[in-house]
């Protein structure tokens, strides 16, 4: 349920600011993302495993947080992040 290693340092090259930069919100919602798409995908299967669907939501509640904080310091950082991952408002 999961990412994996190589998935997660794809991410943080990706959308990080600089090397090794694994503290940026950016980073930390594609990371949230990548696990949420996962386990999205684990609950089309596994439809009656609750503790594992409370897990989600404290997950997107989390990203939520995060972009909030991203688009309060700045919309046009806001902007594309939710592009690139290709999250809707």
């Amino acid at each position: 349920m999961s990412i994996t290693a190589e998935e997660k340092n794809r991410l943080i090259k990706e959308f990080g600011t600089k090397e090794g930069d694994t503290g940026s919100p950016e980073v930390q919602v594609a990371i949230l993302s990548s696990r949420i798409a996962t386990l999205t995908e684990h609950f089309k299967t596994h439809k009656k495993d609750n503790h594992g669907r409370r897990g989600l939501l404290k997950m997107v509640a989390l990203r939520r947080k995060l972009l909030d904080y991203v688009r309060g310091k700045d919309e046009a950082r806001y902007q594309d992040l939710i592009k690139r991952l290709g999250l809707r408002r």
